[in-house]
């Protein structure tokens, strides 16, 4: 797996889990758990969390395990447990044997549900749903006990029994802790440990027809497994007081200790799941891996690496507090690697047509372009040059603005490792009047692109050849919402969606070393950006691109400002 060069920056998760070792606590273990629920795919703020929980755990010669916490079979898939572990896997971290299911401990759980029975503490409510929220109270006003709440122990425990026996329907009764309907804690107030829910679980099938709640479940699940640090999101500090209060009142032997971070919230996204289902099933987005997506599926096959996104959660820190990451750090980090890592190739995205008059027709010259200028040891690649080639339609303007520096009428170009060509006449369709071919000549003297006799130009161009070019479908993604806190707006959230979010190009040209290149392979266009070939699209004889990020780094244009950390 490769890191990032510097060391990693000091934090309070690591200032704990050190200050623990040199106490000798947990016997001077150190183990974490990243514990997804398998009821959709994981987006970049999951990354944050698996490189936190597997990055501590090696930084401290510890271990983190895999557990799915697979306690609401209506809404899981074994899809979603694949693309879990596919997408640790790419980011390069490892669980090992270490692969576990909080449906591992389903009797288990129902033995402790049981012992909390015995002891008191759990009760049989026959209250509905709507019914124990009205019950619930609100943050001002304290909560109403349930009438069911004094129900005996026997009564609890044969109940209880007759509800994993299917004898009740779906809804119709829960089991609930019984704590403290006063308590300023909402998640105190006598929660929910166990419901009613006939589905089929994707591993446990039609055995169980009761199943744990997440908060009853999770911890336990940290029990038995031994973990010493129980490391979520800040939206669960609110129930580290229910996570203790199970693992007290059980009096389990292993009682970890659950820690808070700030979850990470991105500019111009969303990482709310139940948004991001949103934009999958009303069809705004084609998929959980469509290259707009957050999703860590998404973000790869548009062609993000595993070693940015692993810089970028190094880099943004471990905070207390909520805050907003602007999307060019993100941008940034994706940039930087790539900048090292992709082969330098030409790809014209809007062809327009140029002939040089004065080179012989039936000539070809190979030249020779590195791969990468500043990395020899990535070798080169021969390019075909031709009579006709392609260039940007962009790169020629009949009446230049100023400071416009690339080909014109009577203007003088380089093209990239080839010659320079002056513009000697323009072909305009008849009936639209735009320009459909341009008339150069060149000078063979300037071969590679430099002249011998001292004069300059000011403009370089990329280029095809037109006869050995291969044609090319090109996705040029850009940020899915106009909108830098869409999740904070009032209105509904497809509202901020930006219109030119997906622009596809279809007679894109580009260079003959591309031909077979191997989807999800990353290259820098030159002078366009970097792109990748498309993962699910591209196929032997049909090459399509997404851009993964411009050349463009607005991030590095901003004054040094602080990061949240």
């Amino acid at each position: 797996m490769t890191t990032t060069n510097s060391a990693p920056a000091p934090n309070f998760i690591r200032n704990i889990v050190a200050e623990d070792l040199k106490a000798n606590k947990n016997d001077g273990r150190v183990v974490t758990r990243f514990p997804p629920e398998p009821n959709g795919y994981l987006h970049i703020g999951h990354a944050k969390s698996i490189c936190l929980n597997f990055g501590i755990a090696a930084e401290y010669g510890g271990v983190c395990n895999l557990r799915f916490d697979d306690t609401n079979p209506s809404k899981e898939d074994v899809e979603y447990v694949e693309s879990i572990k596919s997408d640790v896997r790419w980011l390069g971290f490892d669980w090992g044997d270490r692969l576990f299911y909080t449906s591992d401990y389903f009797e288990k759980l129902y033995d402790y549900a049981v012992q909390l029975i015995k002891e008191g503490k759990a009760y049989v409510c026959d209250l509905s749903a709507q019914e124990i929220r009205e019950y619930r109270g609100t943050l001002t006003k304290p909560g109403k006990e349930s009438p069911y709440r004094t129900r005996s122990v026997e009564e609890n425990l044969d109940l209880f029994r007759r509800m994993r026996a299917g004898e009740f329907e779906d809804g119709s009764r829960v089991l609930r802790a019984k704590i403290d309907m006063s308590s300023p804690n909402m998640n105190m107030r006598d929660p929910t440990i166990y419901r009613i829910r006939r589905a089929e679980h994707h591993r446990t099938g039609n055995k169980w027809c009761i199943y744990p709640m997440y908060d009853f479940g999770h911890c336990l699940s940290d029990s038995i497994e031994g973990i010493t640090h129980s490391i979520c999101s800040l939206e669960f500090e609110d129930n580290r007081p229910l996570y203790d209060w199970f693992l007290d009142e059980l009096n389990v032997d292993c009682h970890p200790q659950q820690i808070e971070f700030a979850r990470l919230n991105l500019s111009y996204t969303v990482l709310s799941k139940r948004k991001l289902v949103q934009l999958v099933e009303q069809g705004y987005v084609a998929g959980w891996d469509d290259p707009r997506m957050p999703t860590i599926a998404g973000i790869r096959r548009r062609g993000y690496t595993p070693e940015s996104i692993r810089n970028f959660c190094e880099r943004i820190g471990v905070a207390k507090r909520d805050s907003v990451v602007d999307m060019a750090l993100l941008e940034y980090c994706v940039r930087e690697d790539l900048n090292e890592r992709a082969p330098r190739v030409m790809g014209v995205l809007r062809p327009l047509r140029v002939v040089i008059d004065n080179y012989p027709e039936d000539q070809v010259e190979e030249l020779d372009g590195p791969y990468h200028p500043e990395d020899p040891g990535m070798g080169s690649r021969k390019i075909p040059f031709s009579r006709v080639l392609y260039i940007e339609r962009d790169d020629f303007r009949e009446e230049p603005p100023r400071k416009f520096f690339r080909l014109a009428p009577g203007r003088e170009v380089r093209l990239r490792y080839a010659y320079y060509v002056k513009c000697v006449r323009v072909v305009k369709d008849e009936q639209t009047g735009e320009v459909v071919e341009v008339h150069c000549t060149y000078d063979p003297e300037t071969r590679g692109g430099w002249s011998t006799d001292g004069r300059k130009v000011r403009g370089t161009l990329h280029w095809v050849s037109s006869a050995h070019s291969l044609e090319a479908e090109v996705r040029l993604y850009d940020r899915l919402f106009q909108k830098a806190n869409p999740s904070g707006e009032k209105d509904d959230l497809t509202t901020y969606l930006n219109p030119n979010s997906l622009e596809t190009l279809t007679s894109c040209r580009v260079e003959p070393s591309l031909a077979g290149a191997a989807p999800g392979s990353r290259y820098q266009f030159e002078r366009l950006g970097y792109f990748c070939v498309d993962s699910s699209d591209s196929s032997d004889g049909v090459l399509v691109f997404n851009r993964t990020v411009t050349l463009r780094d607005s991030w590095a244009k901003i004054e040094k400002k602080e990061i949240p950390t």
